[in-house]
């Protein structure tokens, strides 16, 4: 086998065509996920004495963030949190709210924020709102109580009870969560498949009967590696598939025993999973006769340092929010959430919906100190990016022969990964690229033949030399993207080169 000179960058042939579609772009791709955990919620978005706080307690800067990073949908409140709340403790007057216990994080809840704040912050921030219910210490009773307070418009007890709260418009919430990862030992109310698929059936079938027009989120699996994996989503899906419209995801990554080779493929784990959750829920829908498609909600989605907050634990001691998984994320970790959002776009067919989690300070692309400033840690950027420009339609990118890496975890990989969108309204074409090269540079020949008169309006790139970069609040933009002079289409072809361990977006319009 012939040696391989680093220094000389290999190169990939791309080739896109508008006729290569996969289907539109979902805006609900880009959506987060606030839960009552650590900081996230408590000096993260509500912090009533930060100098940016406006009448409600909200902190303005942290909202300008939101909005920066283009999140389109927040799932909200849990999470683990869920399966131990009661939706009641948090709405009506702040000071006849109950303090409670959070056995879910070992925490203090003040309830000082709820669901009347969390729609308020929503609106704000120019987000739908996307709510779970609580199927673990609760059931069909609760959520259908929900509903009612939550959406109808008035002359019942529950509706009129939130107009006395000062909510004349219902909030008409339309995406609500059966649950949360009720697969999971640790969860509050865990359930068997077969337990809980009978429970979220019934859950849906009361919440159409009060709004027939609702999407609503069954619980699949917490990740590829639980044992009940695929058997769960039969399961649970043969009792509920025509009450449901999603079964959720979850998956995080993190880099094990310094293996950043393997690291930096994560998202091929994803794809798998993915790839997996379809053939379930395609064989349940023959199995039923049902004429209905399920979608997939990608609803947790990150890097995730668990192994180190399972070896920190929680506080011992019962405090009101303390800091849990604030990690600070690496240009390495950068590139894993641009792959993740390269593959949530690959499959736009059957992911509808995701959310990354979390949104601020817990496991987040946003961080913000008590009293302190808020800045954007190196994730931030590949989401806002990608979440900006990401529009129209998803292409199939046909690859040709590349440079592979041998991971320990996934086998043979290709170092490059990509995507493109084209929006025909606005005649712009955006490709979005990783090389997961740790030493080894690429160029993406791409054939645009197929796109006349394309040229580069904007490239950018992130990477450094020092993987391990990360933003902190004395060096908040230590890392971000660098904008690049963009190359020439020449002859209907364009050449660009990726970094190493690098994310690239290039934003291609038409001359005129």
């Amino acid at each position: 086998m012939a040696m391989v000179d680093p220094a000389v960058p290999r190169p990939v042939t791309v080739h896109l065509d508008p006729a290569f579609a996969v289907a539109p772009v979902r805006r609900r791709t880009f959506g987060s996920f606030v839960e009552h955990m650590g900081r996230c919620v408590y000096t993260g978005l509500y912090e009533p004495d930060h100098p940016t706080a406006d009448e409600r307690g909200l902190r303005r800067d942290v909202l300008d963030l939101v909005r920066e990073q283009g999140v389109s949908v927040v799932r909200y409140p849990g999470g683990n949190f869920v399966s131990g709340y009661r939706w009641e403790d948090g709405v009506g007057p702040r000071d006849q709210r109950p303090t409670r216990l959070d056995p879910a994080w070992h925490s203090i809840e003040t309830n000082a924020f709820g669901l009347d704040e969390f729609v308020s912050w929503a609106r704000a921030a120019g987000v739908e709102p996307m709510l779970a219910v609580n199927l673990g210490t609760r059931g069909p009773r609760e959520a259908m109580d929900l509903l009612e307070y939550a959406n109808h418009p008035g002359g019942t007890q529950l509706s009129d009870l939130r107009r006395a709260h000062g909510r004349q418009v219902p909030y008409d919430i339309r995406m609500w969560c059966l649950g949360n990862e009720m697969d999971g030992p640790w969860q509050l109310g865990h359930q068997t498949a077969d337990e809980y698929g009978r429970r979220a059936a019934e859950t849906a079938r009361g919440m159409r009967m009060i709004d027939p027009d609702l999407e609503l989120v069954v619980c699949g699996s917490s990740g590829p590696a639980m044992p009940t994996f695929a058997a769960w989503e039969a399961t649970v899906l043969e009792h509920s598939y025509d009450q449901v419209d999603y079964v959720s995801a979850h998956l995080y990554h993190e880099e094990q025993d310094g293996d950043l080779a393997s690291f930096l493929a994560s998202s091929v784990e994803m794809d798998r999973f993915i790839g997996d959750i379809v053939a379930t829920c395609d064989h349940v829908r023959a199995k039923t006769r049902s004429s209905k498609r399920m979608q997939i909600s990608f609803d947790e989605w990150n890097v995730w340092y668990m192994r180190r907050f399972l070896a920190e634990g929680v506080p011992t001691e019962w405090v009101h929010a303390p800091s849990l998984s604030e990690d600070d994320y690496t240009v390495a970790d950068a590139v894993v959430v641009g792959s993740s959002l390269i593959t949530l776009l690959r499959n736009s067919d059957r992911v509808t919906a995701a959310c990354q989690a979390q949104l601020v300070n817990t496991i987040a692309a946003i961080r913000a100190e008590p009293g302190g400033p808020a800045w954007r840690q190196t994730i931030f950027y590949p989401f806002a990016y990608t979440a900006c420009h990401a529009r129209g339609t998803v292409l199939r990118v046909e690859c040709g022969t590349g440079p592979v890496v041998e991971t320990a975890r996934y086998g043979e990989v290709p170092l490059l990964d990509v995507v493109a969108t084209h929006d025909d309204d606005a005649d712009q074409l955006v490709i979005f690229a990783v090389n997961r090269g740790q030493r080894e540079s690429l160029v993406l020949d791409i054939d645009l033949r197929a796109f006349p008169g394309y040229r580069v309006v904007e490239q950018c790139v992130l990477t450094d030399p020092d993987v391990r970069a990360a933003n902190t609040s004395a060096q908040p933009d230590r890392v971000r993207p660098q904008t690049l002079p963009g190359p020439a289409v020449d002859q209907g072809r364009l050449s660009v080169m990726l970094p190493s361990v690098s994310w690239t977006m290039v934003r291609l319009a038409t001359a005129g």
